[in-house]
């Protein structure tokens, strides 16, 4: 065994997760590599029992049965024609503003994120859908994409959210507050976007020109028909969901299995069932749900290596002698998390980060639930932060060839909406209530 300080094995473990990542090793086997190896020369063949014993508490945990379940819900409704629906009742709706469809895509993108917590389903809908209709009728293609990215990525924060399933077991907190905590500064995002959008739209009307009259010539009554009834799918799912955690009906994973069982009954009356269906949903969801288990039981182990090892109490120490006082420190952390997300996928940094930084909520004197969805609410630049954005990449690899949407196309158009998910932060920072203030109404 070897004799290392704290400091020196901070540096070590989280430089060589760092050094992996960017050498281009799946984020697992870095992750795991590092607190495997170190573990083993710091504490000898014990360190395989502190790691078996960390996998085992996370792969029993009871909460964690909803993440395959969420899953499969919004892979199974990746299959129904609820967002096709919707999206042709906002096209009439919106359609004759300056920017209306980028409009009605980010609005079906958080009527969608209600119903999918999953980004690559939210946002390949949104870009076989919106993408086509905004670039055929002469949108600027970077607003067209940044709209469908930051519409698609809303589904990760609003509930119900396969990243607040996770982050309840990491931080030990109710995963059911954590979905209602989450509800408001999910829609002050997509009041920024929406209002961005009207904004940029206003001020250079050739980058979103209205629908043309003929287009959306459609009696009053047949629209609001078409509106009504495209909504009330989502509703009553998002009813059978989140109303059963709101009331007190059922915990999470209980209400996980109802929102499976409502999808597959949205799917049958849509028609869109079938053995070919399920069987493909089916796979899609153990495929996704063991990479997660696999991330989260590497770093899972690796965090109880890293704290073991007294870690965990350097990173503490640097970050509470910040200069600025507690919220000095808070804006570290908040820093600290941003840049990570230019390198590390959302998942690597809920499971390594969380229970690292999770203990410093009390010791600033701040709410534990605000602290973590503070840390919820950062992370959504991650998705459109390259080189690690997920949603960019989905966008890019969904949009149909014959658009000419580039890469720069879709970089160019994310970079304001990673703006203004900075400004939605510092709103929930300056009034907490808007994340505090649905939780305290939950009925126990």
């Amino acid at each position: 065994m070897i004799e290392l300080s704290p400091e020196i094995l901070t540096v070590v473990m989280l430089g060589g997760i760092m050094v992996g990542i960017l050498s281009g090793f799946p984020l697992a086997i870095p992750v795991g590599a590092m607190g495997l190896i170190l573990g083993y020369l710091l504490m000898g063949p014990s360190v395989l029992n502190l790691m078996y014993t960390r996998l085992f508490f996370l792969i029993t945990s009871y909460v964690l049965l909803a993440v395959p379940l969420f899953i499969f819900m919004g892979e199974m409704l990746e299959r129904s024609a609820i967002a096709d629906k919707m999206f042709d009742a906002l096209y009439l709706w919106l359609g004759g503003l300056r920017g209306g469809l980028a409009l009605a895509t980010v609005l079906l993108g958080t009527i969608l994120a209600a119903c999918v917590g999953i980004i690559g389903a939210s946002v390949t809908m949104l870009s076989l859908i919106a993408l086509p209709a905004m670039v055929k009728r002469g949108y600027s293609k970077s607003l067209a994409a940044g709209s469908i990215c930051a519409g698609g990525t809303l589904g990760i924060l609003i509930p119900p959210s396969i990243m607040l399933v996770i982050y309840g077991p990491m931080a030990m907190m109710s995963v059911g507050k954590l979905f209602m905590a989450a509800f408001i500064p999910g829609f002050v995002l997509s009041g920024l976007y929406c209002s961005y959008t009207l904004v940029y739209s206003y001020l250079r009307p050739e980058a979103a020109p209205p629908v043309p009259v003929e287009e959306r010539r459609v009696p009053l009554l047949k629209k609001t028909t078409m509106l009504v009834t495209s909504m009330i799918p989502p509703v009553f799912l998002i009813l059978a969901v989140l109303g059963t955690i709101f009331f007190g009906i059922a915990p999470p994973t209980e209400a996980a299995a109802v929102g499976a069982l409502a999808a597959i009954v949205l799917v049958i009356i849509y028609r869109r069932f079938s053995w070919a269906v399920l069987k493909d949903t089916v796979s899609r969801t153990l495929r996704v749900t063991a990479m997660i288990l696999l991330i989260g039981g590497m770093a899972f182990s690796f965090v109880g290596v890293f704290l073991s090892a007294g870690c965990g109490k350097v990173v503490e120490e640097v970050i509470l002698a910040t200069p600025g006082g507690r919220w000095g420190a808070f804006i570290m952390v908040m820093f600290v998390l941003f840049i990570l997300g230019f390198f590390i996928d959302w998942l690597g940094i809920l499971f390594i980060m969380v229970p690292i930084v999770s203990p410093l909520a009390p010791a600033l004197g701040f709410d534990p639930l605000w602290f973590a969805m503070m840390i919820c609410v950062n992370l959504q630049t991650s998705f459109m932060t390259p080189p690690m954005a997920h949603a960019i990449f989905y966008l890019r690899g969904s949009a149909p060839p014959d658009l000419g949407v580039t890469m720069a196309d879709i970089i160019k158009g994310v970079i304001p909406f990673v703006f203004l998910i900075l400004i939605g932060l510092g709103l929930c920072a300056a009034f907490p209530q808007l994340i505090l203030w649905l939780p305290s109404k939950m009925i126990k």
